[in-house]
């Protein structure tokens, strides 16, 4: 049996909340991703968890026995991951696309001066998980684009304008800027549907009267590139992403009258590890000069 500690996680929501809508919502991805990750949790315990009426969940007597084990199970995976990090003196940060923006070193020199002995390592996370790691423990500190799930802390280090990535045959390449109504009806790259809010806000659903037509769904930057470079669709991205993903065979153009993206750094509530402190402030203070 091989049980991902993230569906253990996914179990305790539901059955804290009752509730499939407010548990999805809580943990940043679609209904029917966390109804068919519980199913499959179902499937490898041979035991259903919880009932299912029209209006209303429950535990099953498998669910309430299984309860107490998904707490502790999930609070001693955090212990173990914490204390092998303390141990190492190692802080992962996460990201996922490259960062850029002269962060890495800054950071990187920054904790070597104001806490001896420790030192980063970087972990690039695909776009499906909207927390970048942090729920699943596998990362401490990472950079993102808002929104990012609840029970994590946020501190804004970046506004960028937002552009558009087109394939260098486009028939818009040839413009220098565009504005949304002119790619509104472009087939577009989209990240995978767990990513939840982060998904909608980087198709514009704010801006669209009708949903978009879905070239395909990728998991990183790069395969969102291959889609864009193929002629599939079109990319919406933070302009920064331009200097950072060069390729000659793409072409980004600012999309002038969609509002900035927010870049953060992101860590778990309630982590005040002094190393924490010391990359988030790194990361604030890099992106801010002078403050």
């Amino acid at each position: 049996m091989n049980v991902r500690v993230q569906d253990v996680r996914y179990f305790l929501a539901v059955a804290e909340d009752l509730s499939f809508t407010r548990a999805a919502e809580r943990l940043f991805v679609s209904q029917p991703a966390l109804s068919k990750q519980i199913r499959q949790l179902e499937a490898q315990l041979r035991a259903t968890l919880f009932t299912r009426g029209h209006r209303t969940v429950g535990l099953t007597a498998a669910g309430a026995a299984f309860l107490p084990r998904a707490r502790a199970l999930v609070a001693e995976w955090q212990a173990a991951t914490e204390e092998v990090r303390l141990a190492g003196h190692t802080l992962t940060v996460g990201f996922h696309s490259r960062i850029g923006r002269g962060l890495i070193p800054t950071i990187t020199a920054t904790l070597q001066e104001r806490l001896e002995g420790w030192r980063l390592q970087f972990r690039q996370v695909p776009w499906g998980d909207p927390a970048v790691g942090l729920t699943d423990g596998t990362v401490d500190v990472a950079l993102a684009w808002l929104p990012v799930p609840e029970g994590l802390e946020t501190r804004r280090i970046a506004v960028e304008d937002r552009s558009v990535a087109l394939a260098v045959g486009h028939r818009l390449a040839a413009r220098t800027s565009l504005r949304f109504a002119d790619i509104v009806d472009e087939p577009v790259v989209a990240r995978p549907s767990s990513a939840g809010p982060l998904r909608d806000a980087w198709l514009a659903m704010d801006r669209r009267t009708d949903p978009p037509t879905i070239a395909g769904e990728a998991a990183t930057p790069d395969e969102a590139y291959e889609l864009v470079a193929a002629g599939d669709g079109v990319l919406l991205q933070p302009a920064g992403s331009c200097t950072v993903h060069q390729r000659g065979d793409i072409v980004y153009r600012p999309v002038l009258d969609l509002p900035p993206a927010e870049l953060a750094v992101v860590w778990r509530s309630g982590d005040r590890r002094p190393a924490v402190q010391v990359v988030t402030d790194a990361c604030f203070h890099c992106a801010q000069p002078g403050t």
